[in-house]
C-alpha cells in the first residue's frame, strides 16, 4: 500500500467528502481530486517529467498544490514544496540543492526564477490537463523518495529532509488527538511546511477536510471559515491565536463545531491559555515537531493541567521515543538540560544531497538530534529551553532566551515577548526583549520582574517595544530579524 493506493481506495468509498475547501468556496471532492490528479500526471508527463525527477512547486497553499502533489506521486516523481513567501537568495538555495527537472509557478507569481529551477511550468499550461485520460503510469515504490521538506533555515541554509510512503504511513500513526475520522481542519500554515507536506496518508486515511485559509492569513478570515465549514480541529500557532481572540468578529463566531485547538511553534503565554479555553470552550493542546521527524515529537493531551501546557511541550507522542543528551552523547536525567533527539518510524531518511549535514543529525540507531535544547521531568514532559544556536553568553553565563520569554510572557500586560543576544565588548554578548504590550508595560518593571525569578545575568540589558513582532514565512516570530533590530536599535526604544 502507498498514499496513492490509499487515495483511490478513499476516492472509491467516500467519492462526495470534500478534500479540500479553499477560502473563496471552491471544493474538490475525494473523487476529484483523484481524478484531477490523474489528469494533471498526464500533463506532467508530457512536460518530461518521470520517476525519481524533482518537481518544486512555487504555488499559493490551494486545490492545485495538492492535486499536482498527488500527481507527482503518481508518476514516481518527488515533490518540493517551495513557499512563496521566500525571498529570492532562499528559492535560489533551495532550488540549487533540490536540482528540479521543473518547477511550476503560479501564473500570478511574476518573480525571476534562478537558471537551477529547471523546466518552468506555469499552472495555466497544466491547467488544460485537469480532466485528461489517466496517462499510462508505473509501479510506485513505498520506499523511494517521495518529498522534500525544506528546513526553517533558523540555525543556517534551509536543509531538505527526504520522506518515503512509509515515513508518511508512519505520521498517520502517531498525530494522536489532532486527527479523528471524518475532521473538519483548519490548515493555517503553508502547504510547503511539513505539517501538511507529510499529512497526507494522515488526511486521506481517515477522510479529513482540509479547510484552506487564504495565501496571507487573517484572524477574520480564520474565524469565518471555522464558522462557515463547521471547522472540528483549528489550529494556529500563538501570534495567530492570539490575533483572533482579539478580533471583534470572535464574538459573533459560531464555534459550535469545534472538538479541539491546537497550537505550537512558540511559547504558549498562561493568559492566551486560559482566554482561548474561555473563549473556544475546547480543550487546547500545545505540540512539539520538527521538520527532520515529520512533525510529530511530543504534545500535551486534553485534561492535562495548564503549567503542563503552558511550561512544557507535553509527553512524547505515542510510537515516538524522545531524550535529552549530554555532551558525550550520553541521556541525561533528572532535569539535567541536553540536546533533544527523537526516534520513531517518521524520522526523515536523510537530508536531500547533503551527507555531511546528515551524518550530523541522524545517527546509526536512527536518533536525530533536531537543534533545540531542553529537559524532561519525571513524568516525561519536555521543557524546552531553545534552539541550539539562540543560546547567547552573557559574561561567562549561557542564557536561554525561551527562559525569559516564559517570565516576560507571565506579565497580564505582555501579549509576546521575544528575547535574543547581541554582541557587546564588554559582555561578550547582551540580552534583549522585545515585547508586544497587551496593556499598560513599564520597561524597568519588566527586568525586576526577570530579576526577581531568575539569575541577575538573565535580566535582559534592554527592553524594546513593538506594535508587533516579525514573522517569518511559517508565521513564527523571525529572530534574525529581532537580531538586526537589536544591533541598530530603531528611535523611541527603551530600557
Amino acid at each position: 500500500m502507498n498514499t496513492v493506493d490509499l487515495l483511490r481506495d478513499v476516492a472509491a468509498e467516500h467519492p462526495t467528502v470534500d478534500a479540500f475547501v479553499d477560502s473563496a468556496g471552491r471544493r474538490l471532492s475525494y473523487w476529484g481530486w483523484d481524478r484531477a490528479a490523474d489528469g494533471i500526471a498526464a500533463g506532467l508527463g508530457d512536460h518530461g517529467v518521470t520517476g525519481g525527477d524533482v518537481v518544486c512547486l512555487l504555488l499559493p497553499s490551494s486545490l492545485e498544490y495538492m492535486v499536482c502533489y498527488q500527481a507527482l506521486m503518481r508518476l514516481g516523481a518527488i515533490t518540493s514544496g517551495v513557499n512563496q513567501r521566500l525571498g529570492p537568495d532562499e528559492v535560489g538555495h533551495i532550488m540549487a540543492r533540490a536540482r528540479p527537472r521543473a518547477t511550476v509557478v503560479d501564473d500570478g507569481d511574476g518573480r525571476e526564477l534562478p537558471a537551477a529551477a529547471g523546466l518552468e511550468l506555469r499552472w495555466s499550461e497544466l491547467a488544460p490537463y485537469w480532466d485528461a485520460p489517466r496517462p499510462a503510469l508505473p509501479a510506485v515504490g513505498v520506499g523511494r523518495p517521495v518529498l522534500i521538506c525544506w528546513t526553517g533555515g533558523t540555525t543556517g541554509r534551509p536543509k531538505g529532509a527526504v520522506f518515503d510512503h512509509d515515513n508518511l504511513a508512519a505520521v498517520a500513526e502517531l498525530t494522536g488527538v489532532l486527527s479523528a475520522p471524518f475532521d473538519r481542519r483548519l490548515s493555517p500554515v503553508p502547504f510547503a511546511h511539513v505539517g501538511t507536506m507529510t499529512r497526507a496518508w494522515d488526511e486521506i486515511g481517515k477522510v479529513i477536510t482540509t479547510v484552506i485559509t487564504p495565501p496571507r492569513w487573517t484572524a477574520a478570515d480564520a474565524l469565518r471559515l471555522i464558522e462557515n465549514e463547521r471547522v472540528t480541529v483549528a489550529q494556529g500557532v500563538p501570534t495567530q491565536w492570539e490575533l483572533m481572540l482579539r478580533e471583534p468578529a470572535l464574538e459573533t463566531t459560531d464555534l459550535s463545531s469545534l472538538r479541539l485547538a491546537a497550537t505550537g511553534g512558540a511559547r504558549v503565554p498562561p493568559d492566551l491559555l486560559r482566554r482561548m479555553r474561555a473563549a473556544l470552550g475546547v480543550p487546547v493542546v500545545n505540540r512539539y515537531a520538527a521538520t527532520e521527524t515529520g512533525g510529530v515529537i511530543s504534545g500535551s493531551r486534553p485534561g492535562d493541567p495548564d503549567e503542563v501546557v503552558v511550561e512544557t511541550v507535553g509527553r512524547a507522542a505515542p510510537g515516538v521515543e524522545l531524550r535529552v543528551v549530554g555532551g558525550d552523547g550520553s541521556p541525561v536525567e533528572g532535569g539535567v538540560l541536553g540536546r533533544v533527539q527523537v526516534r520513531s518510524k517518521a524520522v526523515m531518511r536523510a537530508y536531500w544531497r547533503d551527507e555531511e549535514a546528515t551524518a550530523a543529525a541522524l545517527d546509526p540507531d536512527g536518533w536525530v538530534t533536531v537543534g533545540d535544547v531542553g529537559r524532561l521531568d519525571a513524568e516525561g514532559n519536555l521543557t524546552l529551553a531553545g534552539r541550539e544556536g539562540e543560546c547567547y553568553l552573557r559574561g561567562g553565563y549561557n542564557v536561554y532566551p525561551v527562559e525569559v520569554e516564559r517570565v516576560l510572557a507571565d506579565h497580564d500586560g505582555v501579549a509576546e515577548a521575544a528575547v535574543v543576544g547581541v554582541p557587546d565588548p564588554v559582555l561578550g554578548q547582551i540580552g534583549v526583549a522585545y515585547v508586544v504590550p497587551a496593556g499598560s508595560v513599564d520597561a524597568d518593571d519588566l527586568r525586576r520582574r526577570v530579576g526577581r525569578r531568575l539569575a541577575d545575568y538573565k535580566v535582559p540589558d534592554r527592553v524594546i517595544l513593538l506594535e508587533e513582532m516579525p514573522l517569518t514565512a511559517v508565521g513564527k516570530i523571525d529572530r534574525r530579524a529581532l537580531t538586526e533590530l537589536a544591533m541598530a536599535p530603531p528611535a523611541g526604544a527603551v530600557g
